[in-house]
């Protein structure tokens, strides 16, 4: 991320039982297993689910460390642009509903 020009060093993942008493309007997945264990939500809570790949699994057969950064850069990549479209893609998501 630090390639791109975002700082992330800070942000840590957090147990979604730490934000039971926030009302979410949407919540986003980016990953199947986030997909798998995301809890219930209330009916006003749109849930879009982006299936992006998992750069850990597809670099699992790398020979060197370059070759292994090239699904980890490609996928946050695919992730910028997803953000990029965001007022597109919600809209999209509240018609799907």
């Amino acid at each position: 991320m630090a390639e791109a020009g975002v700082d992330i060093s800070s942000h840590r993942s957090k147990d979604v039982s730490t934000l039971e008493s926030i009302d979410f309007d949407f919540v986003i997945t980016v990953c199947d297993r986030a997909h798998e264990s995301c809890p219930f939500f209330p009916a006003k809570t749109t849930v879009l689910r982006v299936g992006f790949e998992d750069p850990p699994r597809l670099a699992a057969d790398a020979l060197s460390d370059d070759e292994a950064m090239i699904p980890y850069r490609r996928v946050r990549d695919e992730i910028r642009w997803f953000v990029e479209k965001m007022p597109e893609n919600l809209t999209r998501a509240m018609t799907d509903k």
